[in-house]
Protein backbone atom coordinates (compact mmCIF):
# COMPACT_ATOMS: atom_id res chain seq x y z
CA UNK A 1 0.00 0.00 0.00
CA UNK A 2 1.26 3.58 -0.76
CA UNK A 3 2.35 5.51 1.79
CA UNK A 4 0.03 8.37 0.19
CA UNK A 5 -2.85 6.63 0.99
CA UNK A 6 -1.83 5.59 4.45
CA UNK A 7 -1.96 9.01 5.28
CA UNK A 8 -4.86 9.62 4.11
CA UNK A 9 -6.67 7.00 6.20
CA UNK A 10 -4.93 8.35 9.05
CA UNK A 11 -6.16 11.63 8.62
CA UNK A 12 -9.63 10.48 8.33
CA UNK A 13 -9.60 7.73 10.90
CA UNK A 14 -8.48 11.35 13.30
CA UNK A 15 -11.48 12.87 12.15
CA UNK A 16 -13.81 9.89 13.10
CA UNK A 17 -11.83 9.67 16.06
CA UNK A 18 -12.28 13.00 17.28
CA UNK A 19 -15.78 13.00 16.33
CA UNK A 20 -16.69 10.26 18.50
CA UNK A 21 -14.71 11.78 21.22
CA UNK A 22 -16.89 14.85 21.29
CA UNK A 23 -20.40 13.38 20.95
CA UNK A 24 -19.75 11.43 24.25
CA UNK A 25 -21.83 12.58 26.76
CA UNK A 26 -19.81 13.33 30.10
CA UNK A 27 -23.11 15.44 31.68
CA UNK A 28 -20.39 17.00 34.01
CA UNK A 29 -21.18 20.96 33.34
CA UNK A 30 -20.45 23.53 35.94
CA UNK A 31 -21.41 21.07 38.67
CA UNK A 32 -18.49 18.76 38.66
CA UNK A 33 -16.30 22.20 39.07
CA UNK A 34 -18.31 22.72 42.83
CA UNK A 35 -18.40 19.05 43.73
CA UNK A 36 -21.63 18.84 42.88
CA UNK A 37 -23.56 15.51 41.71
CA UNK A 38 -22.91 13.14 38.70
CA UNK A 39 -21.01 11.17 41.41
CA UNK A 40 -23.15 7.85 40.89
CA UNK A 41 -22.50 4.67 39.09
CA UNK A 42 -24.04 4.73 36.04
CA UNK A 43 -23.73 1.76 33.53
CA UNK A 44 -23.24 2.13 29.69
CA UNK A 45 -26.26 1.78 27.58
CA UNK A 46 -27.44 1.94 23.87
CA UNK A 47 -25.88 4.82 21.67
CA UNK A 48 -23.27 5.77 24.23
CA UNK A 49 -21.78 1.77 24.58
CA UNK A 50 -21.53 1.54 20.96
CA UNK A 51 -19.80 5.38 21.03
CA UNK A 52 -17.26 4.28 23.83
CA UNK A 53 -16.46 0.96 21.58
CA UNK A 54 -16.50 2.58 18.48
CA UNK A 55 -13.85 5.43 20.28
CA UNK A 56 -11.83 2.43 21.26
CA UNK A 57 -11.57 0.47 17.96
CA UNK A 58 -10.71 3.67 16.27
CA UNK A 59 -7.87 4.54 18.70
CA UNK A 60 -6.53 1.03 18.17
CA UNK A 61 -6.54 1.50 14.28
CA UNK A 62 -5.40 4.60 14.60
CA UNK A 63 -2.65 3.38 16.61
CA UNK A 64 -1.81 0.75 13.45
CA UNK A 65 -1.86 2.91 10.91
CA UNK A 66 0.63 5.73 12.49
CA UNK A 67 2.65 3.03 12.88
CA UNK A 68 2.22 1.37 9.89
CA UNK A 69 3.13 5.00 8.03
CA UNK A 70 6.39 5.17 10.05
CA UNK A 71 7.67 1.74 9.46
CA UNK A 72 7.33 2.54 5.49
CA UNK A 73 8.43 5.56 5.73
CA UNK A 74 11.79 4.69 7.45
CA UNK A 75 11.99 1.67 4.79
Amino acid sequence: MNIKNLQIIQIVISIALMLAILLQNRGAGLSGIFGGGGNIYRAKRGLEKKLFTLTIVLGALFFLVSLAVVLLYKG
